[in-house]
């Protein structure tokens, strides 16, 4: 059993952490599709998007479509950059919308 003390210093610790943002992609092995995507909280959007994928409600529809299709273990997370701290919030979003323009082209890929 976890005491009070240490849930209080897990909580405290837990939101202290630096929420790192990143460009990822979302790759389906059976197909060969691939979406990108950006997000500020790179370490938490995989379980977001699992999570919504397996209640039927995620954008865009292709990719949930795609879920239904073939089943979540014929999809992999990767993530692709990870952005250094910025404290700037305007030029973070900045620097992701030019990384996630990068990505999609490369990898010719779908938004999320």
């Amino acid at each position: 059993m976890v005491s009070g003390i240490d849930k209080k210093a897990a909580i405290a610790a837990y939101k202290e952490r630096k929420a790192a943002a990143g460009i990822y992609a979302v790759r389906c092995t059976v197909s060969g599709e691939v979406w990108v995507g950006q997000t500020p909280t790179l370490d938490t959007v995989w379980n977001r998007l699992w999570f919504t994928l397996g209640h039927g409600v995620s954008r865009p529809h292709s990719l949930q479509t795609a879920w239904s299709q073939y089943g979540d273990e014929s999809f992999v997370f990767e993530e692709l950059e990870r952005l250094e701290e910025e404290e700037n919030y305007l030029v973070r979003k900045m620097l992701l919308k030019k990384k996630l323009a990068y990505w999609q082209e490369k990898l010719k890929a779908q938004l999320v």
